[in-house]
């Protein structure tokens, strides 16, 4: 390809503190408009803000998760800028000197091998209000209103860099925004719910021709509200500024927005550069320094990031790498693993259950596993009972299923349907004998040599059992059988 595309990020997370960055408003969603407000969130004459020491502790945490420089003295700067939900006129943001500086993300690039994406700054700033229109659109609407309950809330702003590794694809781009927000689940600083704006993605998008050292002019798209969108917006983006450089049409830099509906880009404004919001000093807020002590305490209190999951669950757990990766990549998936393994022996058979029957059940209800109605112990307690023989693997996918929709334990849900496995052998040769009898074609399938065939036999014997005979029995009793 004639082009390379750069793609760089600027990601906003919201932090997960319990009051907001420079006020002791509570944070919360689902509430009534402006009931979580004060003479300091909503910019009144004459108010002086506090900053939230938890909340550059998480910065902090962030910084060092991404492999950053934590500046020793940072400080905030007032963003200057006109919007009807920002109360002050300017935003607290940084700017000389973010917490975190100089990092970067390790992802699998397309060519198979990692890469260290650049991460140029981490800064803390405050998140704004929220506009309510009248009507379900601004174009629609007679008048709108401000909610200020989001004015304040702290945000952790995480910048790429275009100059270290920049992102050059689109399957990069999203590698490295589910990477990053895996990263920041883990160490517990943010839920980063895409749905409820705690993760926000703006995307600055550029291509020039291969070989070229000049970046050509770069456009911003904001407010895009999925992964799926933002690869279609880049896509998008990339083709139409190769459009206009191969017409010799001029590509300005500007911000743009992401028309879901009709799948393009379309202007919102020129793009500001750091001139335009005319930084300077925020004269309210002294310079913060964080000392050897606060930076010790951080690094002690990280949680363990993937990496170290991994390495538990394959050399503690003895699981397959293919089974720890699925496991590993959710602290929360983890910890349920854990709990649940804690009475179990056959930990691998334990993991099987987690990523193919529970993932499935989990998928289709459009749950994650904080919120699966099987509880650890519960999963834990049905897999025991299958591996001291007291259910068959059919029998326990039926039982999960009923546990999933009950959250009743596996025990109850077993005595109510009196279901028992057969464990009498003759019983099973009978079984076996009538399948046989019943299937002469299939059997002779299985007799030239097309032993897959098997497998509908096995099947058809527990379907006559109602699923109460164990497999691999049957499997070894037709083969007994068919090859004497």
């Amino acid at each position: 390809m004639d082009w390379e595309l750069i793609v760089c990020f600027e990601v906003h997370v919201e932090l997960a503190t319990a009051t907001k960055l420079f006020c002791g408003c509570r944070i919360g969603t689902g509430l009534a408009a402006n009931s979580l407000i004060c003479p300091i969130c909503t910019g009144q004459p004459g108010t002086l803000p506090t900053l939230n020491k938890k909340a550059v502790e998480l910065a902090v945490r962030a910084g060092m998760a991404l492999n950053c420089s934590i500046n020793e003295v940072s400080r905030f700067a007032r963003k200057n800028y006109f919007y009807p939900d920002l109360p002050k006129g300017y935003q607290i943001s940084q700017y000389e000197t973010p917490f975190c500086e100089n990092g970067f993300l390790e992802i699998e690039g397309d060519g198979g091998l990692m890469r260290k994406i650049g991460i140029r700054r981490i800064h803390l700033e405050e998140d704004a209000g929220k506009l309510v229109h009248s009507s379900g659109s601004l174009e629609g609407s007679e008048n709108s209103f401000v909610d200020f309950n989001r004015s304040g809330v702290p945000l952790l702003e995480i910048v790429a860099d275009h100059n270290r590794e920049p992102i050059s694809s689109t399957t990069e781009a999203r590698r490295y925004l589910e990477r990053l927000r895996q990263v920041l689940i883990d160490i517990g600083i943010s839920e980063c719910a895409i749905e409820k704006g705690q993760f926000r993605c703006d995307v600055n998008v550029s291509v020039r021709r291969n070989g070229e050292k000049a970046f050509r002019p770069r456009t911003e798209i904001k407010n895009i509200g999925s992964f799926r969108f933002i690869n279609e917006a880049i896509e998008y983006e990339k083709q139409r500024q190769i459009e206009l450089a191969i017409k010799g049409a001029p590509c300005f830099q500007e911000t743009r927005l992401f028309d879901e509906a009709r799948r393009i880009t379309i202007p919102m404004r020129g793009k500001e550069n750091a001139p335009d919001y005319r930084y300077f000093p925020d004269p309210d807020l002294v310079e913060v320094t964080l000392g050897n002590d606060f930076l010790d305490s951080v690094r002690r209190n990280m949680p363990d990031l993937i990496q170290g999951r991994l390495s538990e669950l394959t050399c503690d757990y003895g699981l397959s790498e293919d089974d720890a990766g699925l496991i590993a990549k959710d602290r929360r998936l983890f910890e349920y693993f854990v709990r649940a393994s804690a009475r179990i022996v056959n930990r691998k058979k334990l993991a099987g259950w987690i990523t193919r029957d529970l993932f499935s059940l989990l998928k289709t209800a459009a749950l994650d596993i904080s919120a699966s109605p099987v509880s650890p112990e519960k999963l834990s307690e049905l897999v025991s009972l299958m591996e001291h023989g007291e259910l068959t693997e059919t029998m326990g996918r039926a039982v999960l299923k009923e546990m999933f929709q009950t959250s009743r334990a596996a025990t109850e849900i077993i005595e109510k349907k009196s279901m028992t496995p057969i464990t009498d052998i003759e019983a099973l040769i009978s079984v076996v004998q009538k399948v046989i009898a019943q299937n002469p074609d299939a059997v002779d399938t299985v007799r030239s040599g097309k032993k897959e065939t098997i497998n509908f036999l096995v099947g058809q014997a527990m379907r006559l059992t109602s699923g109460r005979a164990d497999a691999r029995e049957v499997r070894d009793i037709l083969i007994k059988i068919i090859f004497p």
